[in-house]
């Protein structure tokens, strides 16, 4: 009777991912890749004159490779509908998407052209390779990935995640926060 506690310990510490520790449904990025405003650039107009709203504020942030599909189309619509989940911290909460350049944003289904809430960057080249390693070599359509207010990028989702996994872990994030 005394030796199975520590089978069950022996067993554990050979195999540590049987047991998922923690409440987060997303996955951690570690260490968090760390930006800089500079790193991000306008697609159009209006994402350039409010690239400053991405500074104090979480940052739901959906990638966009190639083309955006089904997969992709999908993650933005989740994405959007987690920002209205979350009540009265969508104030704290911004959405970005970040394409690979100017030209991607005609590939953009047209209700996501003229989403008013949807920040349109392209990342510099250092922080496209960043986001390539955080995700897969290349990112795949449809990963999310969350932004603190300091702009780190700190938690990543899969494609085909679920809005309620990422709004429960948005909540704990916004409950504990004190800044952003």
């Amino acid at each position: 009777m005394s030796i199975i506690p520590f089978g069950i310990a022996w067993y554990l510490a050979a195999n540590p991912d049987t047991v998922k520790l923690g409440t987060n449904n997303g996955e951690l990025i570690t260490p968090p890749t760390t930006t800089e405003t500079e790193q991000f650039s306008g697609a159009d107009s209006f994402t350039t004159e409010n690239l400053k709203e991405l500074k104090g504020h979480w940052v739901m942030v959906n990638i966009i490779n190639q083309q955006c599909d089904k997969v992709c189309a999908d993650a933005l619509y989740a994405s959007r509908q987690v920002s209205l989940m979350v009540g009265k911290d969508i104030a704290r909460l911004r959405r970005a998407v970040f394409m690979p350049s100017q030209a991607q944003l005609g590939l953009l289904p047209k209700e996501w052209q003229e989403d008013a809430r949807l920040l349109k960057i392209v990342p510099s080249a250092a922080l496209q390779e960043n986001i390539n390693q955080i995700t897969s070599s290349p990112a795949q359509e449809g990963w999310l990935l969350l932004m603190d207010p300091l702009g780190n990028l700190m938690m990543k989702y899969a494609p085909g995640f679920d809005p309620y996994k990422v709004r429960n872990d948005l909540s704990k994030l916004l409950r504990i926060s004190q800044i952003g």
